[in-house]
């Protein structure tokens, strides 16, 4: 059973917590109620909003179509073998606890995704990623309903077309897709990845010689987190607001020749991955403020709802920083999180 509410306030949902209201809201705690779901006259497939635990998304104004809160819970095991073993999460799952329960159950593979806000159900959709993971290289395959069709499928890794912060859920299958669980392949024997520069430190000092455990790295993956990000229970973000931008081999290196400070990763395209927040704080942009919403005066790639922020404060706020941005180092920032409706 679910429960329909009118003219319902976004807000309490949504982790930058901008003023907005759906014209209809559903919570969602049986991913089988889904074809009845699909059945009600406020549905509409192209329009319809569904939303997890809100971290990636900013409503710019009222919502005017249907919102669907994944709410559905659940963790099982499905299959182990001595090396690995194929764990299914419910996309209602809040992401850091699932973290948390892997390693509990003695698995290792999430461990440098720990404390990234949100639910298991958005995780492939953004391909999350931190500290040299990316949730690609642990998912099997995702359950879906098509709505479509009006039938239940599994996607595998492939047919996901997981990409830098990108997957099929972005595009073609936004409106098509309604992911119900993911399926991670994890570790039974752990193997550290710790190569990310703050997290070898760290570990270093904290395990003092010894190999860490994995919960040695999640237990630094947070602390590290939270000395730079700022809680969104706390103060209203969306964690990264930009996509490191990835830039041709020239362009790069026209870039060193004037910062050879600034960070830069190699991809295996040839192109160059750059660091947004280095590129804004470069730009002396750390505590700019418009209206209620400001860039975070610790971690430039952060914006924060700092006093009761509108959408018109955010997007003046973006569209500055993009410019000044484009302007010094001749580099298109784009947001990471989804705006909503998508032609506000």
């Amino acid at each position: 059973m679910f429960t329909r509410q009118h003219d319902y306030p976004l807000a309490p949902h949504t982790t930058f917590g901008l003023p907005a209201r759906a014209a209809h809201y559903i919570e969602l705690t049986d991913s089988g109620d889904l074809p009845e779901i699909c059945r009600l006259p406020e549905f509409d497939a192209a329009t319809v909003c569904w939303l997890g635990g809100g971290s990636n998304v900013l409503f710019m104004q009222d919502f005017p179509s249907l919102v669907v809160r994944m709410a559905t819970r659940g963790i099982r095991e499905l299959e182990r073998t001595p090396d690995s073993v194929l764990l299914e999460a419910q996309a209602g799952e809040n992401w850091h606890e699932f973290v948390q329960s892997s390693l509990h159950m003695g698995l290792g593979g999430l461990e440098n995704l720990s404390l990234i806000p949100g639910t298991v159900g958005a995780s492939p959709v953004q391909n999350i990623g931190a500290y040299g993971v990316e949730v690609k290289d642990r998912i099997h395959s995702v359950r879906c309903f098509d709505v479509q069709a009006q039938e239940w499928r599994e996607l595998s890794n492939a047919e996901c077309r997981f990409a830098y912060r990108d997957s099929i859920f972005k595009h073609e299958g936004r409106q098509r897709y309604v992911i119900t669980s993911v399926v991670f392949r994890l570790d039974t024997q752990f193997v550290p990845n710790v190569k990310y520069g703050d997290l070898a430190q760290v570990l270093a000092e904290q395990c003092s010689g010894r190999t860490p455990t994995a919960q040695d790295v999640a237990q630094a993956v947070c602390a590290i987190r939270r000395s730079k990000l700022p809680d969104p229970t706390v103060l209203g973000n969306v964690g990264s607001f930009y996509k490191n931008p990835l830039v041709d081999a020239a362009h790069a290196q026209t870039l060193l020749a004037q910062y050879p400070q600034m960070p830069h990763y190699p991809q295996p395209d040839g192109r160059m991955k750059l660091a947004a927040g280095w590129l804004i704080d470069q730009c002396g942009l750390k505590g700019k403020t418009i209206g209620g919403a400001a860039v975070h005066d610790k971690q430039a790639l952060v914006l924060v709802n700092k006093n009761h922020a509108t959408a018109a404060d955010v997007r003046a706020l973006s569209d500055e920083i993009c410019r000044i941005v484009a302007q010094r180092f001749a580099v298109d920032l784009q947001p990471e999180p989804v705006w909503l409706p998508l032609a506000a």
